[in-house]
């Protein structure tokens, strides 16, 4: 990682600082020479910031004071321009926990979306890990590279992004069975495991961030049917604040709840079969291979429909529409 910004010592020009003034409204800044914030509350000059302690008070030109401070990984992402949804950071830290991402990791993501979990990856993989990150669209990899450069203050060594498929790619950007971790942020994971299976060591760990049930059965079903991995675990996570003022102790009337699904699995040694898949291999399974499909994006999702049946709806929309403009104008023919 570069060390053009270090999140710590007193504000130098250079540094972004999230000011925090009346009424709690925010502000993030890049503190430059001669820079100043204007608000209808005054004018704050960044000089005034540089040299002082993380977590001063700085009073503007109207009198009116905001507390300085560097903004968390957290506070940057959730302001960051977006190209993509980004992961947040609930998901985020879970991610980092179920893949148990560690310092000098070799860690594959796809997609890069905006970049928000790539900050949060590179910060796990520290000074001597690898991150290898897929995005197929080549104006999303420009804006997660942009985020990540304005977090860290340049691009950092560990980081590469491929622009291109994961799976005519993966083959070519690492060694078969080198790989620590995959992350898998993508609509359709599936499709990439039999590549990520070849790329994992041993022991490896992929994880799937997926938001919906179809996509989860899908890829868990997957994942099994390959024999290649240990049986999956899904999760998610919700988080409800909590207001704490004296007694006035209740939870928030707001929580972040689902966001997406998080399924784990393992790699398997070549060969290895776990005991507990030699059981369920004598069982009569509780599902066929039409109840999987019947889970799939196209199946529960966008049907085909056929011109005459579209005419239909057409026809039946347009006469509901007249209808609706007749009672307003106060007629009572569904015709006129």
């Amino acid at each position: 990682m570069t060390d053009d910004l270090e999140p710590r010592g007193p504000f130098r020009y250079g540094d972004r600082v999230q000011l925090t003034g009346p009424k709690g409204r925010m502000h993030t800044i890049t503190l430059r020479e001669g820079g100043e914030l204007h608000t209808h509350h005054g004018v704050l000059r960044h000089e005034v910031l540089v040299g002082q302690p993380d977590g001063s008070v700085a009073t503007n030109s109207g009198g009116h004071e905001y507390l300085a401070l560097r903004p968390l990984l957290r506070d940057f992402v959730m302001s960051m321009p977006r190209g993509a949804a980004i992961v947040y950071p609930k998901d985020a830290a879970q991610i980092l926990a179920a893949a148990d991402i560690f310092p000098g990791a070799t860690v594959v993501e796809a997609g890069v979306g905006s970049g928000a979990l790539s900050l949060w990856l590179l910060r796990a993989i520290g000074d001597t890990g690898r991150l290898v990150s897929f995005e197929r669209r080549a104006e999303f990899a420009e804006v997660a590279q942009a985020n990540v450069a304005t977090f860290t203050g340049g691009t950092p060594d560990t980081w590469s992004v491929v622009v291109g498929d994961l799976v005519e790619s993966l083959p070519d950007a690492v060694t078969p069975g080198s790989v620590d971790r995959v992350v898998l942020d993508m609509l359709a994971p599936w499709e990439c495991i039999d590549v990520v299976a070849d790329a994992l060591a041993p022991g490896g760990v992929v994880l799937c961030y997926v938001a919906t049930a179809t996509q989860l059965s899908r890829v868990a079903e997957y994942l099994r049917g390959t024999g290649l991995f240990t049986d999956p675990d899904a999760s998610e996570t919700m988080i409800r604040g909590w207001h704490v003022e004296g007694l006035a102790v209740r939870p928030d009337h707001r929580m972040v709840a689902h966001t997406g699904f998080l399924l784990t699995a393992r790699r398997l040694a070549p060969g290895a079969i776990p005991p507990d898949v030699r059981k369920r291999a004598l069982k009569k399974p509780s599902y066929a291979d039409h109840d999987v499909e019947a889970w799939t994006p196209g199946a529960v999702g966008d049907r085909e429909i056929t011109d005459k049946n579209l005419r239909k709806r057409v026809r039946e929309a347009q006469k509901a529409a007249r209808g609706t403009l007749a009672a307003s104008a106060g007629g009572d023919d569904e015709s006129a």
